[in-house]
Order: structure tokens, then C-alpha cells, then sequence
């Protein structure tokens, strides 16, 4: 008897030593765990570059990131550039300019003479794309006001590029309690008078022969004119910041870029939503092995 209870004496000391060691090792790992996904919260950026020129390489991208590229259903031949607008006011509008009889009599009262409120739609980078890209049809996704399609349809005469045409796609709508910045838009019945303030910028700055605008949401209308072959050299992205928002119109606008074209946005700097302008931009690149370059505040994406 002696023998045995010395014998289970020693199991148990045994056991306890090996569940000790064992909750340790348990321990130490939960406690690396939770500093390293801490220290990931506090540096959500941590992977992203910070360089004024920010280069991202192809990369080989699990199989499950495909559900994420816009399913391409486009024509088989682009539009010639010449037919674009034309046909968009044929399809979309009837046949009729939407500036014709410009403005209509129940909004007349309720627009400002102009009003080209924006943020950072003067910039140097309008220039600089311009005279690189030459384009003959820009797509802007996100208007508001339409500051930068004004300063852009500008540039655009002053290089000599008179047929250039910039199709504005916006549902006009603006955002949920944008009317406390901008209290001078008017509402009729709940519907807003962005759309027609932005055609009366225009009609008072002279650029309606080369400004369209495609007042529907950015997914809808760049899927739509993808379907119709319509193509461009220049695409904005400047609507919605949030995530999702800026991969969706990223990837639908990429399906319009003619070989060549450059991509290129505003708020790359911004910091909202764990920096998503700069998140989507980069895993963009990333997907298709292209390079992010910075110029001021906007970022550029070029496919040459």
C-alpha cells in the first residue's frame, strides 16, 4: 500500500506539473494574440504606403477575390467617340438636350445665377491630366455642384481639345443632411434642386456643348453605359468615400477605360472609414499590377 500511494503521489505531481506547463504555453499565446490584433487597431495603415509615390506590384491574390471584380458584360465594339453624346441624349433623354428650355419654370426661382461649390476641384492635377491624356471623353463619377467638371470643360478649350466631351454621372441627390451646409438648395416635395443647380452652372458658364449629365447611381449608369460601348480616356472617381462605394465604382468605371486611360480621384489623404480611399486604391492596383502615383491630394492610376 505504501508502494501505491507513493506511486499515485507521484502521478499527481507529475499531472499537475504538465497541466501548469500547459496553461503557460495556453496563456503566453492568447496574450500575443490579443497585443498583436491590438497593435493592428491602433496602425490600420500599417500596410499601406506613405511615400508621395506609392508603387503596388502584382501579386498572386486568392482565388475568392474574383467574386469581387464587376462581371463584364459589355458591347463587343465601342461607340465612336463622335456618337457618344448623342446617343446617350437619345437613349437617356429622348432625343432632347436636357439644357433646352433651360430652366424650367418651377425651379427658375430657386436657382443661384452660379454656385461652384467643391473641394479640390482646381487643383494642378486637372492640368497635368489633361495635357498628358488629351482626353476626348472624361467620365466624372461624382459631381455635386459640378466645380470640376466646369474647370475641366475650361482646360479642355483652353488646349484646344473643343470636342472634348465630360459625361457627369451623379444621382444628384447629394447625402442625408447635406441641406444644413447647403440650405440654399431648394426642395420641392422632398426632391432636391442639386441636378438643376448644377445645369445652371453650367448653362451660366458656357460649357453645356460639352457637359452631359447622367443623373443616376454611379453602379447603374456605369454598368448601362458599359453595355452600350460608351468608352473613355479620363475617369474621375470622386462619389461615395466609404469602402465599398469607391471598390464599386473603381471597378465598374475600370471596364470603360480605353488602353491607355487614366483613373485618378480625390481624398487620398482622407481619414475616415480606417482611410478607405487609400484601401481600395491600393488593393485595385494590387489586383490588376498597376501603380499608384500621388498628385496633391488626388491619387492616379495609369494602364500604360
Amino acid at each position: 500500500m505504501k508502494d501505491g500511494k507513493s506511486l499515485h503521489g507521484s502521478n499527481k505531481q507529475s499531472f499537475n506539473s504538465t497541466a501548469i506547463y500547459t496553461l503557460l504555453i495556453l496563456l503566453s499565446f492568447y496574450i500575443g494574440y490579443f497585443y498583436a490584433a491590438d497593435d493592428n487597431n491602433n496602425h490600420p495603415d500599417s500596410q499601406l504606403p506613405t511615400t508621395a509615390t506609392a508603387t503596388a506590384t502584382a501579386m498572386t491574390l486568392p482565388a475568392e477575390l474574383d467574386n469581387f471584380r464587376a462581371s463584364p458584360n459589355c458591347a463587343a465594339n465601342p461607340l465612336p467617340t463622335r456618337q457618344i453624346r448623342q446617343t446617350l441624349i437619345d437613349r437617356v433623354y429622348g432625343g432632347t438636350s436636357p439644357f433646352s428650355d433651360f430652366p424650367p419654370p418651377h425651379v427658375a426661382g430657386s436657382l443661384r445665377h452660379k454656385c461652384l461649390k467643391g473641394w479640390g476641384s482646381t487643383t494642378p492635377v486637372f492640368r497635368h491630366l489633361l495635357e498628358e491624356v488629351r482626353p476626348e471623353v472624361i467620365i466624372e463619377v461624382g459631381t455635386f455642384l459640378g466645380a470640376s467638371t466646369v474647370h475641366m470643360a475650361k482646360l479642355a478649350r483652353e488646349l484646344g481639345l473643343d470636342d472634348t466631351v465630360i459625361l457627369c454621372i451623379d444621382d444628384f441627390r447629394g447625402w442625408a443632411g447635406f441641406r444644413e451646409e447647403f440650405p440654399f438648395i431648394k426642395q420641392v416635395n422632398g426632391a432636391v434642386t442639386l441636378l438643376y443647380q448644377f445645369m445652371q452652372n453650367a448653362v451660366y458658364t458656357n460649357v453645356t456643348g460639352s457637359v452631359l449629365p447622367l443623373p443616376f447611381s454611379a453602379g447603374s449608369t456605369l454598368s448601362v453605359l458599359c453595355e452600350w460601348g460608351v468608352t473613355a480616356d479620363l475617369i474621375e472617381i470622386d462619389a461615395g468615400h466609404e469602402f465599398t462605394s469607391i471598390w464599386s465604382d473603381l471597378n465598374r468605371a475600370y471596364r470603360l477605360l480605353r488602353p491607355g486611360g487614366v483613373m485618378f480621384g480625390h481624398d487620398y489623404f482622407m481619414v475616415g472609414d480606417r482611410r478607405s480611399v487609400r484601401r481600395a486604391v491600393h488593393l485595385f492596383a494590387q489586383m490588376y499590377g498597376h501603380t499608384v502615383q500621388i498628385d496633391g491630394q488626388h491619387w492616379v492610376l495609369r494602364t500604360s
